[in-house]
This record gives structure tokens, C-alpha cells and sequence, in this order.
């Protein structure tokens, strides 16, 4: 057994997005002869359609590999993780099922945001860290530069950094090599049990979680979950090569899955430790993961032939494989019932989104994005997460703060630091780092949450990075703007706004409510109203309707009066008892972006 868990490497790919990670792993996946090249395709890990079409990786994906280097035949697992903040979790999680990280470098822009918010993980997880500068196929004159920056930050030899293009696979037998010869095997466990770091459904086989085994061998027996006790005896174990390759035995230091049979979601949990029931006895739970917290509420409702069962049951087989989703039943006057959805990040809202259509072939509607918020009311503080229940006059707000990092080159320093103008921004410091800048930076989630990605990339015509986290709370200045047709409050519309924009988004919204609502047989009133009073208002006039003929001359004017007078008395009973049913057509409209 010792001998085998010295022939292991488990490592992970990290970097920013758009580094070239999953290219890397298509030649790790050639030069090691996992995958015939007459099967290869570019970003093979990359499962998903959508991950292709936007060229950035949202889920991690495991896979075995067998290498032999120097006369000996080593067992590499590799896990291909995602570069946006927003998939930060998943970085995470996979760091903890190995030993050692391949740091990607850009080698067009250096180094990024989220490369050294990914690389702080891995130290903190005290994973050995392997540094490549990738792109040399370029032969871009600043990749001396940038291999000597990446030297500096993890304090090696400019030596070490090592050079390689993912593309054409130059260099990557190398990296193959430092991987084996710096990272170091498995350490043994007496006792057996493993980490499930992954998970996903199969119509066939479950519920499949993903492991990472830290002692003793895992075989086709009675396990149990740790965290809520549940047994089960699995349909089999095996390995990712890359697909699903059944196995006798998952062993000690290995990462494999189990097919455990289960259909019901909520019995598999990302984190929790697997022990086999004859061998229980004295075996504690591994540490698990820290719960990721969401910071944007979304509510979701069906649309069309979809209904409120195939929307739950889709969030349900969703959540098996992304942790980070959180929701609980909402409901709408128009919408009816829908899902009150929590996200890590807007990205990962339309990553969500697009799997729900093309995965599962819903359809649905959205709220407009909300975040939570702290009140205080007569003395007493709760948390808001709906915003028609945020009240009218609170004694204080509370909002999230984020601690953000901007990566840039100087020449874009004016462009970005201008970003102030636009959005609730408070420069702290701003620091050399190498030939860029650093700009640490304060602002609020809710702006956080807009277009802020689009504006920055704009401002530094794509070179400037971004990676955030939260930091705590402070107070705010916002007030609740609630829409009114026919005087009654749309709840569906109502969003927590700061002061200083309530007017702009109070009339932009009533006048896009004008240009949509259809006229009706009475005048409709639409509104804007924040604290008691009304901010902007529109209206639409009554459908005109003709008196009717009277022949050539019009008819007696008596007649035409009586009948005039007959029908405003109609008219005003008509707006007494006058209710606006929104459509779901409208809603849609009125929450596009």
C-alpha cells in the first residue's frame, strides 16, 4: 500500500479566467494518453455546452490519469477549476482533495485578480504550488517580465517559474515532471473514510458523489453519511477517466466516485464524510467545507407549459453538483408561486439561469435582483430579503460591504479610479504590483451587483481584473420605491433603492409601465412612491368610445347628452372598481436589464 500511495499526485489547475486552464488540461489529457486523440475535442473537461460557448469553466472536473515518468508509472488526478469569483466555492472544495496547485499565469496580461485570490487558497490549504507562465507561442517580449513578477509574489527563483503554451503543448511534459517530482503523495489514514468534494445526478445510476478517500480502501459495500446517517449500499465505485469507469475499489489518497443509488437530492451533502458501516467504529468527520453564504436573491416562477414541480425539481438536481444554490418557496399576485433563489454573484445567476433552459427545457420569469439587508424598527433588528417587506421609515439600514481588489495596467489608472462617478466606490490604497496596479477598494454589494464587470472591463478596454469578497456591514442609505397602478402597490415591482436614485428609478419605471400597460375602459394611474409620498406618475388615458349614430344630422343633442351623461356615471363606477391584472408578458418586459 505504501508503494501505491507513492506513485499518487493529486493537483489542481488555478488561475484567472481566460488563462488557458482548461486548454492545459487538453494536453495533460494528450501527452498522458487518457484520451485518444482521434476522440479530443478543445476544453474536454468542460462538459457543459454552455462552458464551451463561453469559453470559461463553472464546473470543477476530476480526472484520472496514468503517467510514467523515469521508469515508474504514476497515478495523476487532476481537477480543472473555474477562474471567476464568482466559482470561488468550487476552488475551494477541490482544494481540499489535494496536495498541490498549478499556478497558471497569463502570459498576455500577467498576473490577475483572481490569481492571487486563488493563490491564497491554496497557501492557506498549505498545498505545494507549482508556478507556469502560459502563451509562450506568442512569443510575447513581457513573458520574462511576468515569470520574474510571478517569482516575486511566491518568493522562489525566476528559475522555477516555469514557461509552456497550452496550445501547442510546449513545456507541458515539464510541468508534468515538477508536478511528480515537487508535490508530495497522499499522507496514509488508519481509519477509513473519504470527502465528498462533488456531486451530480444520473437518471441510472443516483445520486454520484465525488470523493476524495484519506484511509482505507472503498469497495461496492454498505456506507454510511456522517453528517445525517443515512446507509446505503452503493450501485459501484470507480474512477473518472474522464468518464465514469467502474473499478473494484476506490483506494487510500485516490479520488474516484460513488454511485450511491440514492434519488432524493437533500440526502447527499457536498462536505460530508463517507465511512463504511463495518468499519465505523471511532472514525470522526472531516472538517468539511464552510457553508458559502449568497449575496444576490432572485425570485424564479414558471412560465409557459413549465410548472412550479419541474422548477423545485430542477433546483433540487442543480443543487446536487452547486453547493452554493439556496432557495425556499416564494409567490407572486400575478406570477403565482416561484422560488426565491439566493446566488453567489450575478454570473452565477445567468450560469443558473442557462442551465435551467438548455439542461432541463424550462421556462420562467425573474425578479429583479435583491441582496439582504439589516433593519432596525422600535428598537428591534431583523434581516430583509424580500424587498416588499422592507418597511416604510426604518430607524436604520444596515447593506453588505465587499473588500474589493482591481488589477490594472497604470495607463488605465484615471479610467478606472473614474468608476467613482458611477458607482458607490471608496479607494483605500493604491499599490505598484509589478507593471501593474492594485487598487484596494470598498463598495457596496447592491453596486456591486450591477453592471460594475461590463463598466470596468470597458473603462480598461479588457485588461483590468476584479475579485471581491464580503467584509462585513455598514449603514445605508436606502429607501424602499414601490410601484402603484390604479393605487394598488404592485409587490413584484418594489426594490430597495438608495436615495439618490429613487426619482431617475422611480420615473424610468413608470414611464416603461405606460408604454407597456394596454389602455382600458378607465384612466389608469401609474406611480412611484417611497416613504408615504409619490415620486413620479404617468397616466393613461380611458379608451375613447363613440356615442354611437344618430343619422344624418347627428341626432337630438338631448339624446346625445343623456347617453353622454349614462356613460361617465358608468365610467366612474367602472374606475371605482378598477383592478389592473399585470401580465406575465409585461413582467417581462419591466425586469429585462
Amino acid at each position: 500500500m505504501l508503494m501505491r500511495m507513492e506513485h499518487i499526485r493529486n493537483f489542481v489547475i488555478i488561475a484567472h479566467i481566460d488563462s488557458g486552464k482548461s486548454t492545459l488540461a487538453d494536453r495533460l489529457l494528450e501527452i498522458t494518453g487518457t484520451v485518444p486523440m482521434r476522440s479530443m475535442q478543445p476544453q474536454y473537461l468542460d462538459r457543459l455546452d454552455l462552458e464551451r460557448e463561453r469559453g470559461i469553466t463553472i464546473k470543477m472536473a476530476p480526472v484520472r490519469m496514468h503517467y510514467a515518468f523515469e521508469g515508474k508509472e504514476y497515478v495523476m488526478n487532476l481537477i480543472d477549476t473555474p477562474g471567476h469569483s464568482d466559482f470561488s466555492y468550487e476552488v475551494s472544495r477541490a482544494l481540499n482533495a489535494v496536495e498541490g496547485a498549478v499556478l497558471l499565469i497569463d502570459g498576455t496580461k500577467g498576473i490577475q485578480a483572481q490569481t492571487l485570490s486563488n493563490l491564497r487558497a491554496a497557501q492557506k490549504a498549505g498545498l505545494v504550488i507549482i508556478p507556469a507562465v502560459n502563451k509562450i507561442d506568442l512569443a510575447l517580449p513581457q513573458i520574462d517580465r511576468i515569470a520574474e513578477a510571478t517569482a516575486e509574489l511566491l518568493g522562489v527563483p525566476k528559475e522555477t517559474v516555469l514557461r509552456v503554451s497550452a496550445k501547442t503543448g510546449a513545456g507541458v511534459a515539464e510541468l508534468l515532471a515538477a508536478v511528480i517530482e515537487k508535490i508530495p503523495p497522499p499522507k496514509l489514514e488508519a481509519k477509513p473514510r473519504a470527502l465528498i468534494f462533488d456531486s451530480l445526478y444520473d437518471d441510472h445510476k443516483g445520486i454520484i458523489a465525488n470523493i476524495r478517500v484519506f484511509g482505507g480502501s472503498f469497495v461496492a459495500e454498505e456506507m454510511r453519511f456522517m453528517a445525517n446517517g443515512i446507509t446505503f449500499k452503493p450501485k459501484e465505485v470507480g474512477y473518472f477517466s474522464p468518464s465514469l469507469k467502474v473499478a473494484p475499489k476506490i483506494e487510500a489518497g485516490e479520488i474516484g466516485y460513488i454511485a450511491t443509488g440514492l434519488k432524493e437530492p437533500s440526502l447527499v451533502k457536498i462536505g460530508d464524510t463517507v465511512i463504511l458501516t463495518r468499519a465505523s467504529a471511532g472514525v470522526e468527520p472531516l472538517a468539511g467545507y464552510r457553508e458559502p453564504g449568497p449575496v444576490v436573491f432572485i425570485s424564479f416562477y414558471p412560465d409557459g407549459v413549465t410548472k412550479y414541480d419541474d422548477l423545485k425539481r430542477a433546483f433540487e438536481k442543480l443543487r446536487l453538483n452547486d453547493a452554493a444554490l439556496s432557495f425556499e418557496p416564494d409567490s407572486n399576485e400575478a406570477l403565482g408561486r416561484g422560488l426565491k433563489v439566493g446566488f453567489l454573484g450575478q454570473l452565477h445567476f445567468e450560469i443558473t439561469s442557462s442551465r435551467l433552459e438548455r439542461e432541463y427545457g424550462l421556462q420562467f420569469l425573474t425578479s429583479f435582483p435583491s441582496i439582504a439587508y439589516r433593519v432596525q424598527e422600535k428598537g428591534q433588528q431583523f434581516v430583509i430579503k424580500q424587498p416588499q417587506d422592507f418597511p416604510d421609515k426604518p430607524e436604520k439600514v444596515w447593506e453588505p460591504i465587499v473588500n474589493l481588489e482591481m488589477l490594472t495596467p497604470q495607463n488605465y489608472l484615471s479610467a478606472v479610479v473614474n468608476l467613482q462617478n458611477v458607482f458607490d466606490i471608496e479607494v483605500a490604497e493604491v499599490k505598484n504590483f509589478g507593471e501593474n496596479l492594485l487598487i484596494e477598494a470598498k463598495m457596496p454589494l447592491r453596486e456591486l451587483i450591477r453592471d460594475f464587470d461590463d463598466r470596468l472591463k470597458s473603462a480598461s478596454q479588457g485588461y483590468a481584473s476584479f475579485t471581491y469578497e464580503l467584509e462585513g456591514e455598514r449603514e445605508a442609505e436606502v429607501e424602499k420605491l414601490e410601484i402603484l397602478v390604479v393605487e394598488e402597490v404592485v409587490p413584484a415591482l418594489t426594490r430597495i433603492v438608495p436615495k439618490k436614485d429613487l426619482e431617475r428609478e422611480g420615473r424610468q419605471t413608470v414611464e416603461r409601465l405606460k408604454e407597456l400597460l394596454p389602455k382600458e375602459q378607465f384612466t389608469q394611474a401609474i406611480q412611484a412612491k417611497s416613504q408615504g409620498r409619490i415620486i413620479a406618475r404617468e397616466t393613461i388615458p380611458a379608451l375613447k368610445k363613440k356615442l354611437g349614430d344618430f343619422g344624418k344630422n347627428g341626432g337630438d343633442r338631448t339624446r346625445k347628452m343623456k347617453l353622454w351623461k349614462k356613460q361617465q356615471r358608468g365610467k366612474e363606477k367602472l374606475e371605482s372598481m378598477a383592478r389592473v391584472d399585470i401580465s406575465p408578458e409585461v413582467f417581462r418586459e419591466i425586469l429585462k436589464k
